[in-house]
């Protein structure tokens, strides 16, 4: 296995893992929620993104690590590199950024309400978080369109 197919396969599967798992939780695990009653939802919701947060922090910097040593180490820089890597290259920049805001803003709310029982405060920030892992789902879907593109 060459460097190249290492990076090609260290980026891949961290882009399934991160982009999967959000189109997991909106597409199959939140609408299968009904079945249970509200605090339950919350208390699972809780327990899912401590899960799936732990593996973004993961997968994400492997995603930009990766990616960004396949452009220098196999195509000498963004120079050797067409749009659809660059543009690559901001979407996942962009997803990034909103993840970090997911984990230390709306996150840390929702983990700050659920300890103090406060419930409406606590739907509030999951609201937010799934609006959010909309968006990142939504570039995530981009990117990949982008990566076929290259």
């Amino acid at each position: 296995m060459t460097l190249a197919n290492l990076l090609l396969a260290v980026h891949l599967l961290s882009a399934v893992v991160w982009v999967g798992g959000m189109a997991f939780a909106l597409l199959v695990l939140r609408p299968s929620l009904h079945v249970l009653a509200a605090p339950d939802r919350l208390a699972l919701h809780v327990e899912v993104f401590r899960r799936f947060f732990k593996i973004v922090w993961h997968a994400m910097p492997l995603l930009v690590l990766s990616g960004d040593a396949m452009v220098f180490a196999i195509f000498g820089g963004f120079r050797g590199v067409g749009w659809p890597v660059h543009a690559m290259h901001l979407t996942g920049a962009i997803m990034s950024v909103i993840f970090i805001y997911i984990f230390f803003r709306p996150w840390f709310a929702m983990l700050r309400a659920t300890k103090a029982r406060d419930q409406g405060a606590a739907l509030l920030a999951l609201g937010q978080i799934r609006q959010l892992i909309s968006l990142n789902l939504a570039l995530g879907v981009l990117t990949l369109l982008f990566a076929a593109l290259a």
